[in-house]
């Protein structure tokens, strides 16, 4: 099974968890065990698990990833002025697989995944979310 997610971004820099509209997706499948992959189209956006119990951590990533690698100052900028955004969502990566576990996401208490945008505000991000059943 696979479904693709548009998720709309606000932000330059944010974090938006899209945790609940893949646990729908996964829910919808009805794979007991297996895994899901979150996976987002484009060069300069990333899919993070983190913690989401406040915005604390989301805002710590951000501010992390702008003092580690600043903008404006990379070969790419000439292009399109976006040479941070694409090597932030290099470094994060773009997608997470995660177990499905009796139906439901293997995730802890404290794990949400999260769309990881750099080089917004976008009006749709693409995030692709393919299941693989393990039973069969």
């Amino acid at each position: 099974m696979q479904e693709i997610l548009k998720v709309a971004t606000n932000k330059s820099n944010t974090l938006v968890d899209v945790s609940e509209q893949v646990r729908d997706i996964v829910r919808r499948s009805n794979v007991s065990t297996g895994l899901v992959n979150v996976y987002v189209q484009g060069a300069t956006a990333g899919i993070m698990i983190q913690e989401n119990w406040d915005d604390s951590v989301q805002n710590d990533v951000v501010t992390l990833f702008r003092k580690l690698i600043p903008a404006g100052v990379w070969e790419h900028d000439a292009q399109d002025n976006n040479g941070d955004s694409h090597l932030k969502a290099g470094i994060v990566g773009p997608g997470e697989t995660i177990p499905i576990v009796e139906g439901k996401l293997g995730l802890s208490t404290w794990q949400n995944i999260f769309l990881c945008e750099f080089d917004g505000p976008r009006e749709e991000r693409s995030i692709v979310v393919t299941i693989i059943n393990a039973e069969k």
